[in-house]
């Protein structure tokens, strides 16, 4: 009788080591033992020495039904699968509602798991439709955290929170243990710059980085931090692309408060004079693409291993969103559930840092930030069976194979040094190198660890 139903063997990366020719084996969907050289027996082994163990993505940041009518949780999910991402972390700013009730967030649940291939948790958000009472609601119901904003991207759908508003939703949730997490960014600043500049006909590809200055988003990043002080929330800063922003989040984890911090792989691998100017639009992204010299120093960061988690902040907008020769015209975002590991993988190597930051990174901490580093996030024994086997390669990017809604990307033409040879979910093979193998509904909800409902 075999030991095991499954045995993988390769080079582990994990988030403290890299053990080449070493083995995981796997019982029951979950990581049942591990060790070194010659594996034990299984009902199947696969043999994947040369190859890199590490375990699967938690990407924290998708916006996979943004759209109406685009993409969707399932479509999504066979390209999280090809990225290597076995969770996804969905934000609540659905088309044409929110998820900012219980209800709302039943009949997302529902939608995984009919339709999709990788598991996934939710974020909720509060609104004036439903009230600041639906919190307990909504953290009974499972979500990993709430999503709020400083600026009004899309009336309704993704409202502006008032200050006030957003101390009341900090304070209501901070018992609960989750994280509040906020879009980071100034709305008035940001709209009389945008004026002033489209008065004087600057709308060209470089305006919006000139529109949407470091003062901008590292004011809204202090406001954040500073309501989670007043409250003792988790205050969470979504997408920060300045050296500034971590400066902010380090001075109060000093002072002793629960703030955390997010990037996005596109602000430590583009940059404004080289990949902006070459492409226009499709890099617009909120916050902008920032020039070299910032990029730079959010390594630096990354380095001395001062970020929460990195995350791709993945929308699968169409061309048509992306091709007014008027800057302010286009949407803000782009795909990036494939581009996310072997990006950052790179960025990595180029950096001379360890893989097992990006361990770190893309599975350990966004999986300890959402509460679920009790089965998500590492290859420890008793954690589920998420790993992903990269083949070590030069290849330059081409996302016209895209498993995504669309098949466009900014990282089109970048050359990465790793290459998605499989993704397995809870010891299920899920992406084989070229297709999504699994069924659709063989995804799951992930609720979070234990945590207390609010007043």
């Amino acid at each position: 009788m075999s030991d095991f139903e499954l045995v993988v063997r390769g080079n582990i990366v994990d988030a403290d080591y890299v053990r080449e020719d070493s083995w995981i084996g796997v019982r029951d969907g979950r990581i049942a033992a591990r060790g070194a050289g010659t594996p034990p027996s299984a009902t199947e082994l696969v043999d994947a020495r040369g190859l890199w163990i590490v375990p699967g993505v938690v990407d924290g940041q998708v916006h996979s039904a943004s759209q109406a009518g685009q993409e969707g949780l399932g479509h999504a999910s066979r390209a999280a699968a090809a990225g290597g991402v076995t969770v996804m972390v969905d934000m609540p700013y659905d088309d044409p509602e929110p998820v900012a009730s219980r209800g709302q967030l039943e009949a997302k649940i529902a939608e995984v798991e009919q339709n999709c291939h990788v598991d996934v948790a939710l974020y909720g958000t509060l609104n004036d439709k439903h009230g600041l009472e639906a919190a307990a609601g909504l953290i009974e119901g499972g979500v990993c955290g709430f999503k709020f904003s400083t600026f009004e991207a899309t009336p309704g759908r993704f409202p502006r929170v008032d200050e006030d508003v957003l101390y009341e939703a900090f304070r209501l949730i901070a018992p609960s243990g989750l994280a509040c997490g906020v879009h980071n960014q100034m709305q008035e600043l940001t709209r009389k710059n945008i004026a002033r500049l489209k008065a004087n006909g600057d709308t060209g590809w470089d305006a919006f980085m000139r529109a949407h200055t470091p003062l901008i988003e590292n004011l809204a990043t202090a406001l954040i931090y500073e309501i989670g002080a007043e409250t003792g929330a988790r205050a969470h800063a979504v997408h920060v692309s300045t050296s500034r922003g971590f400066e902010l989040c380090e001075m109060y984890r000093h002072a002793g408060h629960r703030s955390t911090i997010e990037t996005c792989v596109q602000y430590l691998m583009l940059n404004h004079e080289e990949h902006s100017r070459r492409f226009g639009a499709k890099t617009k992204h909120y916050p902008p693409i920032r020039p070299k010299e910032e990029v730079d120093l959010l390594w630096t960061h990354i380095a001395r291993d001062a970020c929460t988690f990195v995350s791709s902040d993945h929308v699968s907008w169409g061309l048509e969103r992306k091709g007014d020769p008027d800057i302010f015209r286009n949407a803000s975002g782009g795909p990036g559930l494939e581009t996310l590991l072997p990006a950052f993988w790179t960025g990595c190597e180029m950096h001379g840092i360890s893989p097992s930051m990006v361990v770190r990174q893309l599975s350990r901490n966004p999986a300890r930030h959402f509460l679920l580093d009790d089965r998500k996030g590492s290859l420890g024994v008793g954690a589920d069976a998420d790993f992903v086997l990269l083949r070590p390669e030069r290849y330059r990017f081409d996302p016209a194979r895209s498993l995504s809604a669309v098949t466009w990307s900014s990282f089109e033409g970048q050359e990465f040094t790793i290459k998605v040879d499989s993704t397995w979910c809870r010891g299920m093979l899920v992406y084989d190198g070229e297709r999504v193998v699994n069924h659709a509904g063989d995804g799951r909800f992930l609720k979070p660890r234990s945590v207390r409902p609010t007043c």
